[in-house]
């Protein structure tokens, strides 16, 4: 194989491994006052094929960028979709009533589209 040949060859296979990686959707979010901080649970759907491919986290984002918490997911969830996992403890800025989240697969890393929670009020 004559190098031209190799380079379009591995080209087209890494367009194709890119167009193939999805991010996590973020289908749902909650969250609630849970002892001294805010518990944050987090519906994710991903087409999660094993080790090589799955959602791998969210995290949770205040108001001016930055990153309050981040939910570590330690495994594929292939037949488990869309699943939901939370995490405790949480300590929020004062005055906050809105965060973002933001979920990550082992693929394509942080991104997708960011999810809007606004916080409840008492």
């Amino acid at each position: 194989m004559n190098r031209h040949v190799f380079l379009i060859a591995a080209t087209a296979a890494l367009a194709a491994t890119a167009a193939a990686a999805d991010p996590a959707v973020i289908e749902g979010a909650r969250a609630g006052p849970d002892g001294a901080g805010w518990r944050v649970s987090v519906t994710l759907r991903h087409g999660d094929t094993g080790w090589d491919d799955y959602a791998d986290g969210w995290r949770v984002i205040g108001p001016s960028g930055e990153v309050l918490a981040t939910r570590e997911l330690l495994h594929p969830h292939v037949t488990e979709q869309p699943f939901t996992r939370s995490l405790a403890g949480i300590t929020l800025p004062e005055g906050v009533t809105e965060l973002r989240i933001e979920s990550s697969t082992s693929v394509t890393g942080w991104g997708g589209e960011l999810y809007l929670l606004e916080l409840p009020t008492e």
